[in-house]
């Protein structure tokens, strides 16, 4: 389990500052939040739902960056930095977000340094991923990088149930396919064949990883 830097205190004051000073907003799942090229509304809380942040390829194809869960705040690089990025963000499910601007933001990072711990927390969060991401890369095969894909999601997603470990999260084909580097058809077939293998299935874009300890031995 991933160490914590913010105290539970330094949490309570980060969300209390959204729901106080924040505007309230809901969102259907399949909703768009921000559109490519749109200049961020604010600084988005995620009190419940989900969020997918991805571009589009110069194929025309989606290309997961990130998917936000409850209790972490989007854009965030844009939020620090304040550079834009063609990044769309779409609810993955039902989602409620409290929206701040982005100088009330920096102004309480200014104003109240001791509650820069949660951010912290999500930053340090963003880069495990994206290093997963590339170390999920390396490995030569589809079926080896879907794996370590899968497993990395199980991580961050992942609820024990009877039945194995469930990815209680959407993701299409494309999603996976394009956060290992390979086309839709190609994920498709190696999900399948993972699938009759025993070691996964697949429900309603929800995946049930049946056997975590045999599925990790493809990638030793």
């Amino acid at each position: 389990m991933a160490v914590m830097l913010a105290t539970l205190k330094q949490t309570a004051e980060f969300v209390e500052f959204f729901r106080l000073h924040g505007t309230k907003q809901t969102f259907r799942k399949g909703d768009f939040i921000i559109r490519a090229g749109d200049t961020p509304g604010g600084v988005y809380y995620i009190y419940r739902g989900l969020v997918k942040a991805y571009d589009i390829t110069k194929y025309n194809e989606e290309n997961l960056l990130i998917i936000r869960k409850q209790d972490e705040i989007f854009p965030l690089i844009w939020a620090i930095t304040g550079r834009e990025r063609r990044v769309i963000y779409q609810a993955l499910a039902p989602t409620t977000t409290w929206q701040i601007s982005r100088k009330a933001f920096t102004d309480l990072l200014k104003s109240h340094p001791e509650v820069t711990g949660p951010l912290l927390d999500m930053t340090i969060e963003m880069y495990r991923l994206h290093g997963e991401r590339i170390m999920t890369l390396e490995y030569r095969t589809v079926r080896e990088r879907i794996i370590s894909f899968l497993l990395t999601m199980s991580q961050r997603f992942g609820k024990q149930t009877a039945a194995g470990l469930l990815i209680d999260v959407p993701l299409r084909h494309q999603d996976i396919a394009s956060s290992v580097n390979s086309s839709r058809e190609t994920t498709s077939r190696e999900l399948a064949a993972l699938e009759r293998k025993g070691l996964l299935e697949n429900k309603q874009s929800l995946t049930l990883l049946k056997d975590v300890e045999a599925l990790r031995q493809h990638l030793t």
